[in-house]
């Protein structure tokens, strides 16, 4: 791919373009607004003035031919994603582009219970924050198939990396739940998550799904002892469940509430991803080394 068009060039999204940057393409981004084109000018990014929750703002876009990545995250409330449908809606049938992947979220899959999940598993999305991306999914997937644009979907675990770690968290003590207690949660590197998105364009078959995660579960509560133990900080405190329920946020008690573990073995042999931190130790101390250069 020569011309790379990202939409929601965060945290992830810099370091995509970043990477097919040194693959040589032209890479452009969506800007709501003149600080975050100024931002993505200094990466090397071509800043394109655009707003997801403004349609018409996008009715302008000529994306033909390009690679397209939809990085951006539904806004709060609801059960649909209207920004997504905003920009389906702007594209003419003469501005479509090559190729579309959605990075979306496993938090679709729901709570399992534990039990291994694959890409064909059932999806049981527990909260309002799930159903709408799922909605994001099944809108950019119909939209590809009528369009006869290939679309590729992504369901990335939870993401960590430099600058992306509970270290914050850790130093005020802020206590979690008991790892017997813990249901599974499931993590990819940064780095891994790009090379996943660069490999869907590569291999990526048209309308499928991809589990993007390391493949190595665990509980939430050995992932912060990990970093821990890693950056030198003492261990969080621990509660029981039901002490959990009254001094936890309303927000960890929702990832608290759901458990599941996440194959990957479709991301490992169709996009042929080798991973660089296929596990938290691993991951974990290649962050603390570059953060302590």
């Amino acid at each position: 791919m020569k011309s790379v068009f990202i939409i929601g060039c965060g945290y992830a999204g810099s370091r995509l373009a970043q990477k097919w940057l040194t693959r040589g393409a032209s890479v452009a981004a969506l800007a709501r607004n003149r600080e975050s084109g100024e931002k993505l000018a200094k990466l090397g990014v071509s800043p394109v003035s655009g707003d997801l929750s403004d349609i018409w703002s996008l009715r302008r876009l000529d994306l033909a031919e390009q690679l397209v990545y939809y990085l951006a995250p539904p806004p709060g409330g609801g059960t649909n994603d209207p920004w997504v449908r905003h920009f389906v809606a702007a594209l003419g049938a003469n501005r479509l582009p090559a190729r579309c992947i959605l990075v979306s979220t496993t938090g679709v899959y729901g709570d399992h219970q534990g039990a291994w999940v694959d890409e064909g598993s059932e999806l049981r999305p527990g909260s309002d924050r799930a159903r709408r991306r799922l909605d994001a999914e099944r809108v950019l997937r119909t939209w590809g198939r009528v369009r006869q644009v290939p679309v590729v979907v992504l369901r990335v675990a939870g993401i960590y990396g430099p600058d992306r770690l509970p270290l914050a968290r850790l130093q005020a003590g802020e206590p979690l739940v008991r790892e017997q207690e813990c249901p599974y949660t499931n993590r990819i590197h940064v780095d891994d998550l790009v090379q996943a998105c660069v490999a869907a364009a590569d291999y990526g078959v048209a309308d499928n799904v991809y589990n993007v995660c390391d493949g190595t579960p665990g509980t939430m509560t050995e992932y912060f002892n990990t970093v821990a133990e890693i950056f030198g900080l003492p261990r969080p405190p621990v509660l029981t469940m039901e002490q959990a329920r009254t001094r936890l946020t309303p927000g960890m008690l929702s990832y608290l509430s759901e458990s599941r573990r996440l194959r990957n073995d479709k991301m490992l042999s169709e996009l042929r991803v080798r991973l660089r931190y296929p596990d938290l130790v691993t991951g974990l101390t290649a962050v603390q080394k570059k953060a302590g250069r």
